[in-house]
């Protein structure tokens, strides 16, 4: 079965279409309008080897907030239509993604119970013109919609721009580990339950 979703969504403030495919290739073509957050996006999909389109326009003669909010939210959502039922996946992951003077550890569980623990601090308010204060929201977006349990730290670091690119590189390991299929779950979903619905 292929693991491939597309999802568009549209309100007064974006207009958002974003699609994935799982068992991709790493292939991204970014376009929200905010440089470092395509930036970052294109980090997501080339880690973890999901093929990722994201198409958005909003309005960021006002800010940023809402384009990348609502990015991560369908972006999220896209990543939860493809993956179905998760039978077969490995569920968990745990990652240390260094970055020269930056390591942080990003720790997934692809429950059907979102949640985020967000422990990350930037030294200045901005990295090129997106604030950094967006990516919390981002990553809560995400975690949300994607109906995962997401645990981001920073453990130290001093670049801000590094702090930012381990965030996503290292949801981007995480999430290629916790989404591979496991031949010895013979298509079983990884729980006692019998589900992980969202």
């Amino acid at each position: 079965m292929k693991r491939q979703a597309t999802v568009e969504r549209s309100t007064k403030e974006t207009s958002i279409k974003a699609g994935v495919d799982i068992d991709g290739t790493g292939k991204a073509a970014i376009a929200t309008g905010i440089g470092f957050l395509d930036h970052m996006l294109e980090q997501l999909a080339r880690h973890s080897l999901i093929d990722i389109e994201v198409e958005a326009k909003g309005d960021l003669h006002i800010d940023f907030h809402h384009t990348t909010e609502d990015s991560g939210i369908v972006l999220g959502q896209a990543v939860a239509k493809a993956m179905g039922s998760k039978q077969g996946i490995a569920r968990y992951a745990s990652v240390h993604l260094p970055m020269d003077d930056t390591l942080t550890r990003v720790a997934i569980d692809v429950s059907g119970r979102p949640y985020l623990v967000w422990k990350v601090a930037f030294s200045q308010p901005k990295i090129g013109e997106m604030d950094t204060e967006l990516f919390r929201e981002w990553f809560q977006a995400f975690a949300q919609h994607a109906g995962i349990t997401l645990h981001v730290e920073t453990l130290y670091g001093e670049n801000n721009h590094h702090i930012a690119e381990t965030c996503y590189k290292g949801l981007a390991r995480a999430l290629r580990q916790a989404l591979t299929i496991d031949p010895r779950q013979q298509g079983r979903v990884p729980s006692t339950k019998g589900t992980l619905s969202v």
